[in-house]
Order: C-alpha cells, then sequence, then structure tokens
C-alpha cells in the first residue's frame, strides 16, 4: 500500500459537480491521503497505512493528526500503484482491482474513525477533482512494502 500524505489547511472532493468530501483543518493543519492498494496488500498492510497516517509527526508542531485531533480527507488513487521504470507507459499491474481495493481502502478509514478521527472520503472507482491548500507544503510519501 503506497500513500501520498499532504499537510493542508483544506481539502475537498468533487464528483460530477457534488463535494463528495471536504475538510477545514485546525491551526496545526489535517492531512489530504492519496491512498493506492496493492495487488498483495493484507491487513497488516492496513494496519501499517493506519498506523502512519494516525501517528507521523508531520503536522505543523512536529503533532501527529491524533494528537491535533485533525482530519483527514482519504481519496483511493490506484496510480499511485503504476510502474514506470520501462517504456513511455505506466504499468498498472501492481494495482489491486477494484473488487479488492475497496475493501482494503475501507479498512483504512474504519481503521483511522476507531481511532476517534474525523475522515472523510472520496468516492471509490469514480472521477475525481481534489483541491487542496496545501500548508508547507509538507508532502510525505508511505509505502508499507
Amino acid at each position: 500500500m503506497k500513500a501520498v500524505l499532504m499537510r493542508v489547511t483544506e481539502a475537498t472532493v468533487t464528483v460530477d459537480g457534488e463535494i463528495v468530501g471536504a475538510i477545514t483543518a485546525p491551526v496545526t493543519g489535517g492531512l489530504l491521503a492519496l491512498v493506492g492498494v496493492h495487488r498483495e496488500d493484507t491487513e497488516e498492510d492496513v494496519d501499517t497505512m493506519v498506523r502512519k497516517i494516525a501517528e507521523l509527526r508531520i503536522l505543523d508542531g512536529e503533532v501527529n493528526v491524533v494528537d491535533a485531533r485533525a482530519p483527514v480527507l482519504l481519496v483511493s488513487q490506484f496510480t499511485l500503484q503504476g510502474r514506470t521504470a520501462k517504456g513511455r507507459r505506466p504499468s498498472w499491474t501492481d494495482a489491486a482491482p477494484g473488487e479488492v481495493a475497496q475493501p482494503r481502502f475501507e479498512e483504512v478509514a474504519a481503521g483511522l474513525r476507531s481511532r476517534g478521527l474525523e475522515v472523510e472520503t472520496g468516492r471509490f472507482g469514480a472521477l475525481m477533482k481534489v483541491a487542496s491548500v496545501n500548508d508547507g507544503p509538507f508532502t510525505v510519501l508511505v509505502d508499507t512494502r
């Protein structure tokens, strides 16, 4: 599982002109998390991703999402699993198919919510427009493999 974590002051996801997920962060910031599920991801990968999103000390003042009670906007993004080492066209063979990826993605959201966090999401499989006001900018890549 891979994620791009961006510290933001606000972020939204729009599908067909409708805002389906939105966060506005406190002074310390919140996170926009783009999450890509690998075809071989397990419960252990889900647990690791939840822990990283919740506990990495990347918000303003070196606090984590849990301590800051900061919101998280999760957006599924299979393209994070694209391989670009060869040729001019990314290979998507490492990305989990939707019937595998969607439950794993939802497990990440549930795991964050179980920690008492405010979690908004995009719409799985939809063409989404993601807007954010990045804070810093501060961006971190997380890979559970």
